[in-house]
C-alpha cells in the first residue's frame, strides 16, 4: 500500500486525550513532524473520559495483546514527568478474593501474568492486610500482587506528551469542534471545525465516547457504546491522615474487590471507590453536552445515590474504618465499551487515510498509540492486533441493537470470572447453519462464535459415552464440555460424522487477474489445474502470518477461498487490482465435513462420479451433486481422518444434511461438534490461526513452512523471508502431551523449562485417541527438542509434560490418502 512520504505526510488527530496525545507523540518521535491535534474541550483536560479517569493500570489478563499494550504503557507513562511529578506510580496492584471461585480464578491469572511476562504472586490474607491495613483479614482467602502495576496519571502524562510533541512540530489546537470529514476518490481530504479547515492526508479519531460521532461524518462505523460507571470519593479518613505525599496521592497498591465488582485507590486523606455493579447506564454520544454546557464536564454525569447503596455497604464489609465515614463526591463517569471489549483500531478501506483508535481506556493508551503509530507509519503494528481490527466485527455485529446489548453486557462482566469458551446470553441465535432445526432436534448444545451457532456436542450422541473410560474433569475444565465430545471423536475415528462448517468464512475470488493476484498475495504455488486445492499463508510485509488459507482453483479464473475472519476480506480487498473482483459467499452458502473412515461408503452411491483415491484424490475439488444437491466437493480433512467439505447453497443445505444422514443411517452416521473437531485437529498438529499463530510469528516458527513456495516468484512478504528456515528460527510452536493421562489444560498456561516460564499454551484438548491431553505451545528452539521434560503451570500446579514429535496421530496420513 503506498503512503505518503514521512517529511510531507499530513495528519490530523481529533481527540486530545490521553490516546490522541500518546498517538501525537509516537508519530512525531517517528519522523512526522506535520501532526495537528484538535480538541472541542479546554487542554489539558477537555473532559473527555480522560479528564476524569482514575488511572488504574493492571496489566494482566486474558488477551497477549492487551497485556502488552499495558505493560508499554506502564514503561512508557514511568519515564515522563511533569514539574517533577511523575506521570505513573508504580504501586502495585492487589487483586481479592472473598470466594473460592476467586480465588481458583486468581491461581489461573497468576498463570497469565507469567504467560504473558508481568510480575505477580499470590499472597495470604495476612500479607494483603500488610499492604492494606484497612481490611477486614478474615474476609480475604488470599490475594494476587502485581508489583509493576499502578496508578496512571493520565492527565499528566497528556502534558507530557504535548510538551515532547509539540518540540518536535506538533502542533495542539484546542476549542476547535469537528464538524465534517472531507474526502476526494474514496480519501480523506480533511477535517472541517468551527474555526476552519484543516487539509489531511490521515486522519486519526481519538474521540473516546464521541467516536461513533466522527465516525458518522466519516462515513464509517464506529461500533461502541458510551456507558456510564461510578465513582466515589470518602470523606478524609483518620487513618489516612499524613499517610500519603499529596503530590503523588498514594502508597497503598490499587486495589480489586471483583467479588462484589469494586476497585479503590487513595486520593491522600481519602479513599476513591469505583464501581460496576450497578445497571448499565448507555448514554447517546449524539447527545452529550459540549464543555461549557455541561455542569462539569461532558464526560462527568451526576451521581445517583441509589446505584451506589449497595457498593457502599460492600466497601464498609471490606474496609470496616468506611463506617465511620460517607461518600462526600461522587460522579458518573463515561467511557466505552465495544461488542467483545476489545478497542477498534485501523485504517477504513472506504475512506484511506481515516483511522480509528477508539475504545482504549487509559491502561492500554501507550501502547494502542505506538501500534498505531508504527501501523501508519511502518504499515504494520510491531504486536498482533487481530483482536482489535476494524474489520473483525460481522454485519451482523454492526447493527446499533447489537453492539448496545454487547456493550451493556460486556460492562456488566467486566469483573466476573469468565471461562474461556463462554458465550453472551444475548442476543442468541443470530445467526444459524440452515441445519440448525435438525441439530435442535438432535439436542445440539450450542456456543456461539462470530454471531453463529455452533454445535460443541449432540445430547442424541449420550448413550455412545457410555462406558468410555474417561478421566474425572476438574470444575474449570468440565465447563462446555462434556464426554459426549469423546464419543463423537471416537465415532469419527471409527466409522463417519457429519460436522457442520458453515461457520468458517468462504470469498470467491474472479476474474482473469485472479490467479496473478493470488499468487502474488499468497505463499504457496497456487498456479495448478483447474481442481487443485492448496493451503497458502497471507504474510504481511514483514514476514509475519496473517492468515492460512485453503485455496481451491474452480475454473481458470474462478478460486474459492477458506478464509478466517473479516480482516482475511479487507486484507484481500485493499490490494486487488481493477478486474479482480472478490466477494464473500459465506452467508449465500453452508458447508458440511462428512469425516471418518466410512466416509466414501456413505457419499459414493449419491453421486455418479468416482469418488475414489484415484480419481478425486487429497486435496482436490470438483463440481457433482450428491442426490438432488448440486456440491463442491473438496476433498480435505482437518481431523485427520478420509472425507470431503461439500458445500452448497444455503437454500439446499437442508436437504444436503438430510441426504447424508438418511444414507448414513447405514454406516452409523452421528452429528459432531466443535469440542470433537478441536480435539482431533490437535492430535493431527493442525494449526488454528489466531490462537496458535499470528502475524507475531513467521511460517518457520509456526511450523507451517511447507507452504512458502519461494522459487514460484515474488510474493507479499517473500523479501522478508530471506534467510530464514526451520533451523534459524529461535521459538517454535511445540507439541506437548501432559505425563499424567488424567491431567487437562485449556490454553494460556505458562510452560516452564527448567522451573522457570519460557513460553505458553496456544490451544490445547484432551486427545482421545491418544489418551492424554494434548498441548501446543510458543518455546524457545532449545527447549523445542522431542523428548525434553517441561511443566505446564494450571491453577498454581506444575503438572509434567513432554514435548512430542508431530503429528501425534496418524503421521504417515494413511488414514485421509486412501
Amino acid at each position: 500500500m503506498s503512503r505518503t512520504p514521512a517529511t510531507d505526510a499530513r495528519v490530523v488527530v481529533i481527540g486530545a486525550g490521553i490516546v490522541g496525545c500518546s498517538l501525537a507523540d509516537e508519530l512525531t518521535a517517528r519522523g512526522w513532524r506535520d501532526v495537528t491535534v484538535l480538541e472541542q474541550g479546554p487542554l489539558p483536560a477537555p473532559g473527555g473520559s480522560t479528564s476524569h479517569a482514575p488511572g488504574l493500570v493492571f496489566q494482566t489478563g486474558p488477551s497477549k495483546t492487551m497485556t502488552e499494550f499495558a505493560a508499554y504503557t506502564v514503561e512508557k507513562f514511568n519515564s515522563l514527568e511533569v514539574d517533577g511529578l511523575p506521570c505513573f506510580n508504580p504501586l502495585g496492584g492487589l487483586e481479592l478474593a472473598t470466594t473460592p471461585e476467586r480465588w481458583a480464578d486468581l491461581h489461573r491469572k497468576a498463570g497469565l501474568a507469567a504467560s504473558w511476562g508481568v510480575r505477580g504472586e499470590l499472597i495470604t490474607p495476612a500479607e494483603c492486610k500488610k499492604l492494606w491495613p484497612m481490611l477486614d483479614e478474615d474476609k480475604v482467602l488470599g490475594g494476587l500482587y502485581t508489583p509493576d502495576d499502578g496508578l496512571a496519571r493520565a492527565v499528566l502524562a497528556c502534558r507530557a506528551q504535548i510538551t515532547r510533541a509539540e518540540a518536535r512540530g506538533a502542533r495542539f489546537l484546542e476549542r476547535h469542534t469537528v464538524t465534517g470529514i472531507e474526502r476526494e476518490g474514496g480519501r480523506v481530504t480533511g477535517v472541517v471545525t468551527d474555526r476552519g479547515t484543516f487539509p489531511a492526508d490521515h486522519v486519526v479519531s481519538a474521540a473516546g465516547f464521541w467516536g461513533p460521532v466522527i465516525g458518522k461524518m466519516a462515513g464509517v462505523d464506529v461500533p461502541l457504546l458510551p456507558l456510564a460507571h461510578q465513582y466515589a470519593k470518602t470523606a478524609p479518613l483518620p487513618e489516612l491522615a499524613g499517610v500519603n505525599d499529596p503530590r503523588t496521592e498514594a502508597s497503598k497498591p490499587i486495589l480489586r474487590f471483583q467479588d462484589r465488582d469494586l476497585y479503590y485507590r487513595e486520593h491522600t486523606d481519602r479513599i476513591g471507590i469505583g464501581s460496576y455493579a450497578h445497571r448499565p447506564m448507555p448514554v447517546d454520544p449524539f447527545t452529550v453536552p459540549a464543555f461549557d454546557d455541561a455542569p462539569v464536564m461532558p464526560s462527568s454525569l451526576p451521581f445517583t445515590e441509589e446505584d451506589f447503596a449497595p457498593s457502599w455497604q460492600d466497601s464498609v464489609g471490606l474496609l470496616p474504618a468506611l463506617g465511620d465515614s460517607e461518600v462526600e463526591e461522587g460522579f458518573n463517569g463515561v467511557f466505552s465499551f465495544t461488542p467483545d471489549g476489545m478497542p477498534v483500531l485501523g485504517e477504513s478501506r472506504d475512506l484511506r487515510g481515516f483511522w480509528l483508535a477508539e475504545a482504549v481506556w487509559v491502561t492500554h493508551s501507550a501502547g494502542v498509540a505506538r501500534a498505531v503509530a508504527e501501523w501508519m507509519t511502518d504499515g504494520r503494528p510491531s504486536v498482533d492486533i487481530h483482536e482489535c481490527d476494524l474489520y473483525r466485527f460481522e454485519d451482523a455485529q454492526r447493527s446499533p441493537a447489537y453492539i448496545e446489548d454487547r456493550g451493556a453486557q460486556n460492562f456488566v462482566e467486566v469483573y466476573d470470572v469468565l471461562h474461556p469458551l463462554q458465550p453472551m446470553e444475548q442476543p442468541r441465535a443470530l445467526r444459524v447453519s440452515p441445519f440448525h432445526s435438525r441439530q435442535q432436534e438432535l439436542g445440539a448444545y450450542f456456543l456461539e462464535g462470530g454471531g453463529w451457532e455452533r454445535p460443541h456436542w449432540y445430547e442424541a450422541n449420550a448413550p455412545l459415552a457410555e462406558g468410555l473410560d474417561l478421566p474425572q474433569r476438574d470444575t474449570w475444565s468440565a465447563r462446555y464440555w462434556s464426554p459426549i465430545a469423546a464419543a463423537e471423536a471416537k465415532a469419527t475415528r471409527e466409522q463417519v460424522a457429519l460436522y457442520d462448517m458453515t461457520p468458517l468464512r468462504r470469498l470467491e475470488v474472479t476474474g482473469p487477474g485472479a490467479l496473478a493476484f493470488l499468487q502474488r498475495m499468497s505463499t504457496n504455488q497456487l498456479d495448478k489445474k483447474p481442481g487443485a486445492v492448496t493451503y497458502t499463508l497471507l504474510l504481511d510485509e514483514a514476514g509475519g502470518i496473517r492468515s492460512d488459507l485453503t485455496v481451491a482453483r474452480l475454473a481458470p479464473d474462478r478460486f474459492q477461498i477458506g478464509a478466517n475472519s473479516g480482516a482475511d476480506l479487507d486484507w484481500l480487498l485493499r490490494h486487488a487490482p481493477e478486474g479482480v473482483h472478490i466477494q464473500d459467499i459465506t452467508s449465500g452458502t453452508c458447508c458440511i465435513g462428512v469425516w471418518g473412515p466410512l466416509a466414501r461408503d456413505l457419499v459414493q452411491p449419491l453421486t455418479r462420479d468416482d469418488f475414489s483415491h484415484r480419481a478425486f484424490g487429497y486435496f482436490k475439488a470438483k463440481r457433482t451433486h450428491l442426490g438432488h444437491v448440486p456440491v463442491t466437493a473438496m476433498r480435505l480433512s482437518y481431523v485427520g481422518e478420509l472425507g470431503w467439505e461439500l458445500y452448497t447453497t444455503a437454500d439446499l443445505g437442508l436437504r444436503l444434511w438430510d441426504t447424508l444422514w438418511e444414507a448414513g443411517q447405514e454406516h452409523g452416521v452421528i452429528a459432531a461438534g466443535r469440542s470433537a473437531f478441536n480435539s482431533l485437529r490437535l492430535e493431527k498438529g493442525y494449526r488454528s490461526w489466531g490462537h496458535d499463530m499470528t502475524t507475531e510469528h513467521d511460517p518457520y516458527e509456526a511450523g507451517v513452512g511447507f507452504a512458502v513456495r519461494p522459487a514460484k516468484g515474488d510474493f507479499l512478504g517473500r523479501a522478508a523471508l530471506e534467510g530464514r528456515s526451520a533451523e534459524t528460527a529461535r521459538r517454535r510452536l511445540t507439541c506437548l502431551t501432559l505425563d499424567d493421562p488424567a491431567a487437562v489444560v485449556l490454553g494460556k498456561e505458562p510452560v516452564l523449562v527448567d522451573g522457570a516460564p519460557a513460553g505458553y499454551v496456544t490451544s490445547a484438548s484432551y486427545g482421545y485417541s491418544i489418551g492424554r491431553c494434548v498441548a501446543y505451545a510458543w518455546l524457545p528452539a532449545a527447549a523445542a527438542v522431542p523428548g525434553t521434560a517441561v511443566q505446564v503451570e494450571y491453577f498454581g500446579e506444575r503438572i509434567p509434560a513432554t514435548v512430542a514429535e508431530e503429528p501425534l496421530f496418524d503421521p504417515k496420513m494413511t488414514r485421509i490418502r486412501k
